[in-house]
């Protein structure tokens, strides 16, 4: 397995897993990919269908890393994904599962269902994949006798997720950028109280796609990246995405009998990353109908997908919505789904991204390859505050089941693309107490939290808050690390 940019780097040259797994960002400021998805076969995807999640991890993951020792590779995911790990289920029965699908109902004649992946121990879906690359990021470093200092961005999850799976991890240090008071109470507790000597949590003055300007910068500066062993968290890093490729196969198992069905899913989206990931698992020949991507108010990739336009919104035209995880409104990990839409095309990937930083966005409708996004089952859709208040109170009314901001998101944009007899799998995100408010305002009742995260809000909080300044940020990582 190769791995190249989308915007041209590496092709000609080798770059194993091992070597981009701490990097991030490509040295051309493109994204890597593996020059070619591997294929699963008929035999392997039955083989896998009664796999334990671990195992599952395993096999696909070794498609994407043959650098690295299948035995150790077998340790890593089953130390990783364990029911001790991910122990903050609703329903104890089934923690083996890892990421069990709960039905709520058939609707419209079609089989309407939730995959749980908010179960490790920050509650959002990021803990899937980042709980394995603590792992990965610690057993590489010790390999070869390195350190790392990771500069992340979060609009609320990836930041927690990624400091409770590095904390204390040997020769790493986090750096973890998020937008000044604009994450949910319960989101913030969760960053700001952890009190380890290897996390340092900074609050910028401004929004999300600011904290990831910010890493992008720094990340390109490549004299200061090389001289801080700078690494990132974000789902700009390959390992981030392919990691999130497992549950796409679980869940597809799970609601299906044999594989000869095809099923659809539904990704609240607001970076990418995680549908990208859905992506990737049907060019490996995963059989997926459709891939629905919602967004909230921050509706640039709907827009792009009921128009071919991409129009990225400046920092005062992005919306601090109830669902604030998905208040983005430059989606990084678009460039590669671009990348193949475009037929792998790096020059093309290059100027439009190029368009994207000086003109504001791009068009591919005139160009005729917009009409290719559907032949990859991309379909998609919008939800506002409004429509997660009613989806909410109507799936705990139905189901009796209580489901937060953005998985509400999820299943409105759902409920608009269903297809009679195909199952739709809504990809949960995160668990309701990390969006108190709007649950107190939809249900009138507080969110049900787990025992380990009683009082969190009350714990003494521990960050600096800095300008919207990548020179700033990068003076803070020096100081720290000398």
């Amino acid at each position: 397995m190769n791995y190249i940019s989308t915007r041209g780097a590496g092709i000609g040259e080798r770059h194993t897993f091992s070597d981009i797994l701490l990097g991030g960002l490509a040295k051309d400021g493109g994204l890597y990919l593996p020059n070619e998805y591997p294929k699963v076969s008929a035999d392997e995807l039955a083989r896998w269908r009664a796999l334990p999640y671990a195992d599952l991890a395993f096999e696909i993951l070794r498609k994407f890393s043959d650098d690295i020792p299948d035995e150790d590779l077998r340790e890593l995911t089953r130390r990783t994904y364990t029911a001790q790990v991910y122990c903050n289920v609703r329903d104890e029965e089934n923690a083996a599962q890892i990421t069990p699908l709960k039905t709520l109902g058939v609707e419209g004649g079609t089989p309407l269902s939730l995959l749980e992946l908010s179960n490790g121990p920050t509650l959002a879906f990021k803990d899937m994949a980042m709980q394995l690359l603590g792992n990965l990021f610690e057993y590489t470093l010790a390999k070869h006798g390195q350190t790392l200092n990771i500069l992340g961005a979060t609009s609320g999850d990836t930041g927690s997720a990624a400091e409770y799976a590095m904390r204390g991890k040997k020769g790493i240090r986090v750096f973890m950028l998020s937008p000044h008071k604009k994450m949910s109470a319960f989101q913030t507790a969760q960053m700001y109280s952890l009190q380890d000597p290897n996390i340092f949590n900074i609050a910028i003055e401004g929004v999300f796609d600011d904290c990831q300007d910010i890493v992008k910068a720094v990340s390109n500066d490549h004299a200061f990246k090389a001289q801080q062993k700078i690494g990132t968290v974000n789902s700009i890093n390959w390992a981030r995405v392919v990691a999130q490729v497992v549950y796409y196969f679980k869940g597809y198992f799970a609601a299906t009998k044999s594989n000869d069905e095809r099923v659809s899913f539904t990704v609240p989206s607001g970076n990418f990353g995680n549908v990208c990931a859905g992506h990737i698992a049907r060019m490996m020949g995963l059989p997926v109908e459709k891939l629905v991507v919602a967004t909230n108010e921050n509706d640039v990739l709907d827009e792009f997908f009921r128009t071919g336009i991409y129009r990225v919104r400046k920092s005062s035209e992005t919306y601090h919505t109830s669902s604030p995880s998905m208040d983005i409104s430059k989606a990084s990990n678009f460039e590669r789904f671009v990348f193949d839409l475009l037929g792998r095309d790096p020059k093309r990937v290059l100027q439009l991204f190029r368009d994207v930083e000086e003109k504001g966005g791009f068009d591919l409708q005139a160009s005729g390859d917009f009409a290719r996004a559907q032949e990859f089952g991309f379909v998609s859709g919008r939800s506002s505050h409004d429509d997660r208040v009613d989806t909410i109170r109507d799936v705990f009314e139905q189901y009796d089941t209580m489901i937060d901001t953005h998985t509400a998101d999820g299943v409105k944009v759902a409920r608009e693309h269903l297809q009679a007899g195909i199952p739709m799998i809504v990809l949960e995100t995160a668990q309701p107490i990390k969006f108190g408010e709007t649950i107190r305002e939809a249900l009138e009742r507080e969110p049900e939290r787990p025992a380990a995260f009683s009082g969190i809000e009350d714990l003494p909080q521990r960050f600096e808050v800095l300008a919207n300044d990548a020179e700033r940020v990068k003076e803070f990582v020096a100081e720290r690390t000398r």
